[in-house]
């Protein structure tokens, strides 16, 4: 079975990811490079991430929305996450993640709308 794949879009200056069923160790790493690449080329300030579609998440989840919220925070820019459900919204809530990271209800929230 293959993979589900991330997909990117930009709005302004906001970068939305759109993450699969599963964010796991096995795609976290193209989820890390992929973003590394992106933030590197475009001016980016709001990173949203859009969880409608996932069903489950590792640790590994956990440490990319940290390391670009420490990215985001150092450049003065923001993380949101939308679309979350109750099983990955406990997930993130134990991780801590929610103490950095603004939970919104949607997209419009997420980019500031």
């Amino acid at each position: 079975m293959e993979k589900e794949l991330f997909s990117y879009e930009a709005d302004g200056a906001a970068l939305i990811i759109h993450l699969p069923g599963e964010v796991d160790h096995h795609n976290c790493i193209t989820l890390k490079y992929e973003t590394d690449l992106l933030l590197e080329e475009n001016y980016i300030n709001r990173i949203v991430f859009d969880f409608t579609s996932t069903e489950f998440m590792d640790s590994s989840g956990i440490g990319v929305l940290i390391s670009r919220y420490k990215q985001m925070e150092g450049s003065g820019g923001t993380v949101a996450v939308y679309g979350v459900g109750p099983r990955i919204g406990r997930i993130l809530k134990i991780g801590g993640v929610y103490r950095l990271v603004r939970e919104c209800r949607t997209r419009e929230e997420a980019l500031g709308r």
